[in-house]
């Protein structure tokens, strides 16, 4: 299919707003398949579906705050800005950034503050504020998911500046921690270092209304090149390898594993090392909070032994010591984003094979949700034109099982680099989808609303209610033989359905509750013109 058909194909608004269905109906979904009393005829359609996402960056200071040591006005004003630009694309997550380098960006009795906040680490944000807090309570207030990511092991990052500070992990257990280049890095053969990142994202799970936990790619760091120590992920991604990398400094807890009678060779031990965490997490979350999902971005490209013809490039499984094909095949995660940051026609890493290729591994049903490098969009070297990324979303959506995708990052959809934000808004993205279900972490249907309409003016108002566990109202409004979506936060409790200018009134509205995991209530007519 040519890239001009396919946006026909999967155009989420048609005429006069009306929704189209095409591959936006992909994902798992636990709908009611009618709205009680109304005829079969006049029931609105399924409701579209799709992860729609951003990375926002605190490390270095990439997306959010836009740098150290801002008020805590300017930093609030310009979470709000980015929140305000998500809803307006109608995404509908945001995944922030909580732990950059072994710190916080919200109070933690366990990580100190991030030196990207205040600029020295330790230091909270003034007048003092809860980031982490006001983030999620802007985003829900928005109906956008707020999904906490966290860097597992990196504990400095080579371009910090901040001394650490005391309850930093490199001074409470500096055994746990080695110098790798210019990084700091906390060892996952080391059981100090896995109970850290463990008690730390639980702790989150437990204090904060999150909708996930999300974890990148830094397991074991990124090869550098000695004695240069350059390198690291930017080379990978361009399929440089060094000529002499250096070997991560793991020797202690190598020689322990081996003495203690351990028989796995050095790189599946490391392997077994990065596994022991995702499974230890996946089961964490979902006995602290069993509707916070666990989401996983990892390099993009396979284990070299089970690649596509023609696929080449680093790999993940033996650098890194992921073996992201593994936790796929257990089910240690609820959705997986890898790094797809090569062009539809890119040699040796096209986007469509390795999209087929993570789907192919996906064998426990979980979400694949790919990750796009929309921030080549202007970039100095090797940038892609706007069309790139929204080809990538079309493509995808040609997947049935690969239901959304994550922008990384935040900036370019903030800069609205080269049209890429109005490209979007007019055609991807021209009406807004749920997120896709859940089912393995729990399909019963929510209770239906509780919704009362008035005609005031040139609208139609409606009153709703919804049970405390529900996150989402999915509002249908019809005029003509034409349905409009929508989609409120549960914790609005009115909602207008104005007039179409030329077509007065709507004829008729439907609405339905959607819980923290996707599911959907019966729905409820709330209004039908006389």
């Amino acid at each position: 299919m040519q890239p001009d058909q396919k946006r026909r194909a999967f155009a989420f608004a048609g005429v006069a707003g009306a929704l189209a269905v095409g591959g936006l109906m992909a994902g798992c979904s636990t709908t009611p398949p009618v709205t009680a009393g109304v005829p079969v005829g006049d029931q609105p359609p399924p409701a579209p579906r799709e992860f729609r996402a951003a990375w926002v960056s605190t490390v270095a200071n990439i997306d959010w705050p836009s740098k150290p040591n801002l008020s805590a006005e300017k930093q609030q004003a310009e979470a709000i800005a980015i929140l305000d630009r998500a809803k307006a694309l109608n995404l509908n997550a945001i995944v922030l950034q909580v732990r950059p380098a072994a710190d916080a960006i919200y109070p933690s009795k366990l990580e100190p503050w991030s030196e990207y906040l205040t600029g020295l680490q330790g230091q909270p944000p003034q007048p003092w504020y809860d980031p982490l807090k006001f983030w999620v309570t802007q985003a829900h207030a928005r109906g956008i998911e707020l999904h906490a990511w966290f860097n597992p092991y990196r504990a400095r990052h080579n371009g910090a500046r901040s001394p650490a500070a005391a309850n930093h992990i490199t001074r409470t257990n500096p055994a746990a921690v080695k110098t790798y280049g210019k990084y700091l890095w906390m060892d996952p053969g080391e059981d100090a270092a896995v109970k850290q990142t463990l008690d730390v994202v639980l702790d989150v799970v437990r204090r904060y209304d999150i909708d996930g936990v999300h974890i990148d790619d830094y397991f074991y760091p990124y090869p550098i090149e000695a004695p240069v120590m350059t390198g690291a992920e930017g080379a990978a991604l361009e399929g440089r390898t060094a000529k002499a990398e250096l070997d991560f400094p793991d020797e202690p807890s190598w020689q322990r594993y081996v003495a203690g009678g351990g028989k796995l060779d050095r790189a599946s031990w490391r392997r077994q090392n990065v596994n022991r965490l995702i499974e230890a997490l996946y089961e964490g979350i979902h006995r602290e909070k069993s509707w916070v999902r666990f989401g996983i971005s990892p390099f993009g490209l396979g284990r070299p032994d089970r690649r596509p013809p023609g696929i080449v490039g680093f790999s993940q499984y033996d650098k890194l010591y992921a073996d992201a094909e593994t936790w796929l095949q257990n089910g240690w995660l609820d959705y997986f984003s890898p790094q797809l940051y090569w062009a539809i026609h890119q040699p040796g890493q096209a986007y469509d094979v390795l999209l087929d290729y993570w789907i192919g591994q996906n064998t426990k049903g979980r979400h694949v949700w790919p990750g796009l490098f929309t921030s080549r969009i202007g970039a100095p070297t090797k940038q892609y034109p706007p069309q790139e990324i929204v080809d990538q979303i079309d493509l995808t959506r040609t997947r049935s099982r690969a239901g959304g995708h994550v922008h990384f990052s935040m900036a370019p959809l903030m800069e609205n680099r080269k049209g890429i934000s109005d490209q979007l808004r007019t055609a991807a993205y021209a009406a807004p989808a749920l997120v896709p279900a859940t089912p393995w972490l729990g399909n019963e249907w929510p209770g239906a609303p509780s919704v009362a309409a008035v005609r005031k003016g040139p609208s139609v108002y409606l009153k709703l209610a919804a049970g405390k566990a529900n996150a989402m109202y999915a509002i249908w409004s019809r005029f003509g033989n034409q349905w409009r979506f929508a989609v409120a936060p549960a914790s609005r409790v009115d909602w207008a359905v104005p007039d179409d200018a030329k077509l007065g009134v709507a004829d008729a509205i439907v609405v339905s509750a959607v819980d923290r995991l996707g599911n959907e209530s019966a729905r409820v007519e709330a209004w039908r013109k006389a």
